[in-house]
């Protein structure tokens, strides 16, 4: 089984570590000094207090590797249109991509029933072309759980998680889906097949879609946003604005907004990704996370006041880090 990590920073070295071991044959694709160290001394994973190094094909040349069976997309949203064109020398007749990156994916009308079957989400993917070069029709859903972070380059720490849920668009088991979760069973992760992916998805991206641009614009951890009420007022008045948008493009939660809030105070004092992309004055994933849901709030005609507030403000202050495109939206 040939498998390509296309993005193999810490969470798709990750997944590639484990599935190396189970026997894949993987192709690391990254970038920068992480892909040298990969390449002059292994990929060093560190999981339960256990270390493993191992030394698969690294590169930053997909032609390198050639098409491949599954290709692991770990991009952040951000970065996929501008990569896209490199994932086709991967792709050959039956390949699958596996979408594992947070937010609203590219392909979220795919096959979806309702009046906005195949529409592009010009949030993530402006004009289509995404859609036109990466055939929906390719793509397996899938939404990650663990945390993994490139502690130094070339070695990765994983601090926990073990689950990546999978679905087909369609909703349907096909043999490429449950020939990709035994492989992943096999390499000691959870491995759901869920026939409602884009359910699976609002459920992450509805804590994200609040906590990540408010933690942005406050410095604030997750302990401090979901457990002082002023916060947590602001937080949960943008989830119930979502969660109605959801409701509306036929998504059922199979939790309450509060519940969900006290899973993310649960976590604790951490600092969500889009506020440490803003500290190291990296690119941050605003639009799959909260424009794509203002964009569907507008779609469906259901009034999205703090979610556009907050994505106003967040999008300056982006802009002002230089962590954001300046142009007008």
């Amino acid at each position: 089984m040939k498998v390509a990590i296309f993005g193999a920073g810490a969470m798709g070295a990750f997944f590639g570590v484990r599935l190396l071991q189970a026997g894949a044959d993987v192709t690391f694709i990254a970038r920068g000094a992480h892909l040298a160290a990969m390449r002059e001394r292994g990929v060093t994973l560190r999981s339960g207090g256990e270390s493993v190094t191992v030394r698969p094909l690294c590169t930053d040349n997909p032609a390198e590797a050639g098409p491949q069976d599954y290709v692991l997309v770990m991009l952040k949203a951000h970065s996929l249109p501008a990569a896209a064109p490199q994932l086709l020398p991967l792709l050959g007749p039956g390949t699958a991509l596996v979408t594992g990156i947070n937010g609203v994916p590219y392909w979220y009308f795919h096959g979806l029933d309702g009046p906005y079957r195949d529409r592009p989400v010009e949030s993530v993917d402006p004009g289509g072309a995404l859609f036109r070069t990466l055939d929906p029709s390719r793509v397996i859903g899938a939404v990650l759980y663990p945390a993994a972070e490139v502690v130094e380059p070339g070695v990765i720490e994983h601090t926990y998680g073990d689950r990546i849920s999978l679905g087909e668009p369609d909703g349907g088991k096909s043999a490429r889906i449950e020939t990709l979760s035994r492989l992943l069973i096999r390499a000691g992760l959870k491995a759901p097949i869920r026939a409602r992916i884009r359910e699976e998805i609002w459920v992450k991206l509805w804590g994200n879609l609040a906590f990540n641009p408010l933690s942005a614009l406050t410095g604030s951890t997750l302990e401090r946003l979901a457990g002082r009420d002023d916060l947590r007022s602001v937080a949960r008045a943008m989830m119930v604005e979502a969660q109605a948008v959801a409701e509306s493009l036929g998504v059922r939660f199979p939790i309450d907004v509060d519940k969900r809030i006290q899973g993310a105070a649960e976590v604790g004092a951490h600092k969500t990704s889009m506020l440490q992309d803003l500290e190291r004055g990296r690119p941050m994933e605003i639009d799959a996370l909260l424009g794509a849901v203002v964009e569907f709030g507008h779609l469906v005609g259901k009034p999205v006041p703090s979610c556009e507030l907050v994505l106003a403000l967040v999008r300056e202050r982006a802009r002002l880090a230089g962590c954001y495109p300046e142009i007008s939206k």
